[in-house]
C-alpha cells in the first residue's frame, strides 16, 4: 500500500509527504503481514538521510520469522444454541486475541471476526465478547483473511458440533439455517449489511461434485469392517466481507496516437494479474487489444493517490474504476468523432471488434483510435474535449466510490483418509464452489482458489508458530516451521457460482481470500468427522500426527478431554450488569 505507507513515513519522519517517493517491486509474501509501518523502515530513511546515499536492509529468514507480524492467534469459547428441529436459537461467543508484544493491527483483527460472526446463518440471537491479551510474542497482524477465516472456523466448527450432538447431517443442519436467497440484502446482528448472497445453491454443488451421499457410504463400510484407515469428510460455507467498509480506488485511463493505452491505478498488485485484468476492462469496451495495454501502479510519484491492494478490494474498487474512467474516454471520443464526422453524438458508436469508433451504419467512414488521440492534439472547438479532471485530450481520471463491502461466499468440502494406527493425515479430495460475482478473468480467479485452498489446508494440518514458557521462539526458520510442498498437495477441483452485487458496475467481489476462508475448517472439520465414531468432538488446529495421535490413544482410553474450558475470569467483568 504505497501512499498509505507514504503518508506514515511523512508523520513518522515529520516532514512533508511530497519530499517522500515509495515504490513497491513485485514482492511476495504479502497477504496482509506486509502491511502497515515496521520500525525499520524510517530508520532506513533517516540513515540514508545522514549519510545522503542510498541504504538496502535485508532480513535474514530467522530476523524474518519473529520480526513479521504473525496472525490468528485467537482462543474462541463458542456457545450455540438448537431447537429439537435442528434449529438455531442463539449464540455466545468469548474470544481472547493475542496482540502479541507491541499491540498493532492485531488487536484490531478480533473485531472483524466478531463483525463476521454471523456467518451464512439466520441467527435470531448473538453475543460476542472480545478481550485482547498482550503477550511476550510477536506482535500479530493481518492474514490472507484477516478475522473472516478466525470467525468461520468458528462458527463452522460450531456447526459440525451441533451436527453430532443432534444427530442432523452436517449439510442438512446448515441448510435448515441458512440465509435464504430471497432475504438480501440482509442486515446482520453483527453490523453488516450482506448484498447478495445464494448458499443453498454453493452448498448443493459442492456436494454433488463430490458426491457427498456416495462418501458417507463408504465411511459407514470403512466403520462397520473396522478398518484402520479412517475416511472424514469434512464441510464449510462461509460468507466474507471485501472492501472492508467500501471505499474509493484512483484510476486513469490515456489512449496515444499509436492506438496503445495507459492505464494508472491507486492499486499495487503483487502477483494478482491487475494488469491483465484491466486490460481485459479496457479492452472489452474500447476493442483496443489486451497487448496494447499497459499498466501504471505502485509508484507515489506517477501516481496520485490510492487506497492500494488489500482486503480483495482491488477488482472492485480499482476494476471499477478503470471501467468508469473507460467510460469517460469513450464520451470524449463519440464526441470529437461526432464533430470530425460532422454527426449527431447520438448516431455515434463503438465497435470493439476492429476498435473503431465511428457512425452506426457506416463503417467505412469509422476512425481508429490512433487516429482519434491525434485528432485530439490538433485545435478543437471548445466544450468538445473539456472535462473538469484536467486531463488533455483522449484521457480520464476519477475515483470511485463504493458505499458498502462486498460479501463473497461459498462452500467448500474435504474429504481425508486418518491412519487410526499413527495419526497421519492424507488429502484425498478437495472440492471449493465459490461465489465471487462476475468473473473478469477465469484464469485468475482459479489462480486465487487454488491458491487460497493451499494455505488454507496449509494451516489446518501444518502451520503452528511455537514458543518455550519464557517466549522464546521455537520456529525461526523453514527447519522447525512446517508447511506443505507440492508433494504434500493434491489437485484442487475448483468451481464457482456467480450471484452478481449491486454495488459496483462490474458486479464484482474480491476472491483473494475468499478460498483460505473456506478450507481451513472444512479440512479440521473433516479430520475430526474422521474420529467422530470413536467420540472425539473437537482436535485443535494444526491437526499434526502428533496431535491426532495423541487425540485417537486418549478415545481407546476412554479418557478423551472434554472440548469445553471456561473462559478467562476477565468476561465476568465484561459482562457484568448486562
Amino acid at each position: 500500500m504505497p501512499h498509505s505507507l507514504k503518508d506514515k513515513l511523512a508523520e513518522t519522519l515529520d516532514r512533508d509527504a511530497d519530499t517522500i517517493r515509495v515504490i513497491a517491486p513485485d514482492v511476495g509474501g504479502g497477504f496482509g503481514a506486509k502491511a502497515g509501518l515496521y520500525i525499520e523502515f524510517p530508520v532506513l530513511a533517516v540513515l540514508a538521510e545522514m549519510y545522503g546515499r542510498p541504504v538496502t536492509w535485508t532480513e535474514t529468514r530467522s530476523e524474518d520469522m519473529v520480526a513479521l507480524a504473525h496472525s490468528r492467534a485467537q482462543i474462541q469459547y463458542c456457545e450455540t444454541g438448537f431447537n429439537e428441529d435442528g434449529e438455531l436459537t442463539g449464540m455466545r461467543v468469548r474470544l481472547v486475541g493475542d496482540a502479541g508484544a507491541y499491540p498493532s493491527m492485531g488487536a484490531l483483527i478480533p473485531g472483524l471476526t466478531k463483525q463476521m460472526a454471523n456467518g451464512t446463518y439466520n441467527f435470531p440471537k448473538v453475543r460476542f465478547d472480545v478481550a485482547v491479551a498482550i503477550t511476550n510474542t510477536s506482535p500479530t497482524g493481518a492474514y490472507r483473511g484477516a478475522g473472516r477465516p478466525e470467525a468461520t472456523a468458528l462458527i463452522e466448527r460450531a456447526m459440525d458440533q451441533a451436527s453430532i450432538e443432534l444427530g442432523i447431517d452436517p449439510l442438512e443442519i446448515r441448510r435448515r439455517n441458512f440465509i435464504q436467497s430471497d432475504q438480501f440484502p440482509f442486515d446482520t446482528l453483527t453490523g453488516w449489511t450482506y448484498d447478495t448472497g445464494d448458499y443453498v445453491t454453493s452448498m448443493e454443488k459442492a456436494a454433488e461434485i463430490i458426491g457427498y451421499d456416495d462418501l458417507r457410504d463408504q465411511q459407514r463400510q470403512r466403520r462397520e469392517e473396522g478398518s484402520n484407515r479412517a475416511l472424514g469428510i469434512g464441510v464449510a460455507s462461509y460468507v466474507e466481507v471485501t472492501s472492508g467498509g467500501g471505499g474509493s480506488e484512483y484510476a486513469s485511463l490515456e489512449i496515444h496516437d499509436d492506438g496503445t493505452a495507459t492505464m494508472k491505478a491507486g492499486t499495487s498488485a503483487h502477483g494478482q494479474g491487475h494488469q491483465t485484468s484491466f486490460a481485459m476492462i479496457v479492452s472489452e469496451h474500447t476493442g483496443i487489444p489486451v497487448e496494447s495495454i499497459t499498466l501504471i501502479q505502485s509508484d507515489t510519484d506517477i501516481v496520485p493517490r490510492g487506497g492500494g491492494t488489500g482486503g480483495s478490494r482491488s477488482l472492485q474498487l480499482g476494476g471499477s474504476a478503470v471501467k468508469e474512467a473507460t467510460d469517460a474516454v469513450i464520451e470524449k471520443a463519440k464526441d470529437l468523432t461526432a464533430h470530425l464526422l460532422e454527426a449527431s453524438v447520438d448516431d455515434i458508436v463503438v465497435n470493439t471488434d476492429n476498435g473503431t469508433v465511428g457512425v452506426a451504419g457506416v463503417p467505412a467512414t469509422a476512425l481508429n483510435w490512433a487516429e482519434l488521440a491525434a485528432a485530439s492534439k490538433k485545435e478543437i472547438p471548445e466544450g468538445i474535449l473539456d472535462t473538469e479532471d484536467g486531463m488533455e485530450g483522449l484521457a480520464a481520471q476519477l475515483d470511485f466510490n463504493q458505499e458498502n463491502g462486498t460479501f463473497p461466499f461459498g462452500t467448500h468440502i474435504s474429504v481425508v483418509d486418518v491412519d487410526l494406527e499413527t495419526g497421519e493425515v492424507t488429502l484425498v479430495r478437495h472440492v471449493a464452489v465459490d461465489d465471487a460475482g462476475t468473473v473478469i478473468n477465469p484464469l485468475i480467479f482459479e489462480g486465487q482458489q487454488q491458491g487460497g485452498i493451499g494455505q488454507g489446508i496449509s494451516q489446518a494440518l501444518y502451520e503452528e508458530v511455537l514458543y518455550d514458557d519464557e517466549g522464546n521462539p521455537q520456529t525461526g526458520n523453514f527447519m522447525d516451521y512446517a508447511f506443505p510442498s507440492a508433494a504434500e498437495m493434491i489437485d484442487f477441483e475448483t468451481h464457482h457460482t456467480v450471484t452478481p452485487t449491486h454495488l459496483n458496475p462490474l458486479g464484482a467481489k474480491g476472491i483473494g481470500e475468499a478460498a483460505t476462508i473456506g478450507s481451513t475448517p472444512a479440512v479440521q472439520n473433516a479430520v475430526i468427522d474422521a474420529l467422530a465414531h470413536l467420540g472425539v468432538r473437537h482436535i485443535d488446529m494444526p491437526c499434526t500426527p502428533e496431535r491426532v495421535w495423541k487425540t485417537i490413544q486418549a478415545a481407546e482410553k476412554g479418557a478423551l478431554a472434554d472440548p469445553w474450558r471456561e473462559p478467562p475470569e476477565i468476561f465476568d467483568d465484561l459482562t457484568a450488569g448486562t
